[in-house]
């Protein structure tokens, strides 16, 4: 009898692949939501299935794709972003991504159930994809500013009736704040200081930048920093030789840090 090897072995199958979470960003400023999609898509378990401009489309795309986590702003034209969290939040975790730090605003939309609050300007793109990975394990993310309001109203409430607390098992102290926080610690409508230095912009530059980011006009800008349209056209004119920059919408993504091939801020 001749030698024969026998067959070998079938292959083993591979083990099944972790399913990408889906995310729903939604955020009126089209920059913004771009900058987002394409920094999330860049990690393999990440993906963004839906973008929305308001409350209202941000409700519709979590019945349609059923996400894993919605990033949502809350000053939003229509349906904003708090209004639109009680339909969300029993749907799915939210985490709110904003520009808006003031203390009523934090303490209602954790009230209503969002599980992460993170404002621009407060956080890397790494502490940022963390924090999309951790809300879906029931781990909360505040950046400074938030963490500051609500330390500050756990203080206020310390002694008061227990109709006026947090609801119990809300955001206990020791979970506060997972970021370690790379920016100096802002008050609402501050500007990124790490991004100021970075491109050495002057205060007055980072202020008007921090408006063109949020999405105003020349004129809207003009009004808010009592100077005229043509000295804010002089000063985005230096802005954008700094940022070497051509349109607001790759000045914008500079300053965030949400600009593709930017990730500056994860360093």
């Amino acid at each position: 009898m001749t030698g024969t090897r026998p067959p070998p072995p079938p292959p083993l199958p591979s083990p099944p692949q972790a399913r990408a979470l889906r995310v729903v960003v939604a955020d009126d400023n089209p920059v913004v939501r771009a900058g987002l999609t394409a920094l999330l898509s860049g990690h393999p378990d990440l993906t963004v299935v839906a973008e929305a401009s308001d409350g209202r489309a941000a409700c519709e795309a979590v019945d349609r794709h059923r996400p894993d986590v919605v990033l949502l702003d809350v000053r939003m034209p229509g349906v904003d972003g708090i209004s639109a969290l009680p339909y969300l939040t029993p749907r799915a975790p939210v985490m709110m991504l904003t520009y808006s730090g003031e203390p009523a605003i934090v303490r209602e939309a954790l009230r209503l159930g969002a599980r992460g609050y993170l404002v621009h300007g407060e956080f890397t793109v790494e502490q940022l994809v963390t924090a999309v990975r951790d809300i879906t394990a029931g781990r909360p993310h505040l950046t400074p500013t938030p963490t500051a309001a609500l330390l500050h109203h756990f203080d206020a409430t310390a002694h008061a009736p227990d109709e006026f607390l947090p609801p119990e098992g809300t955001y206990p102290p020791h979970h506060l704040s997972r970021m370690q926080p790379s920016m100096a610690q802002s008050s609402p409508g501050a500007v990124p200081t790490a991004a100021r230095a970075r491109f050495r912009l002057s205060a007055r530059e980072a202020e008007i930048m921090d408006l063109i980011a949020s999405g105003m006009t020349n004129q809207r800008i003009a009004a808010l920093c009592f100077i005229t349209e043509k000295t804010v056209k002089n000063h985005i004119n230096r802005i954008f030789a700094k940022l070497h920059s051509v349109t607001r919408a790759e000045a914008t993504a500079k300053w965030l840090g949400t600009a593709p091939d930017d990730h500056w801020g994860a360093r």
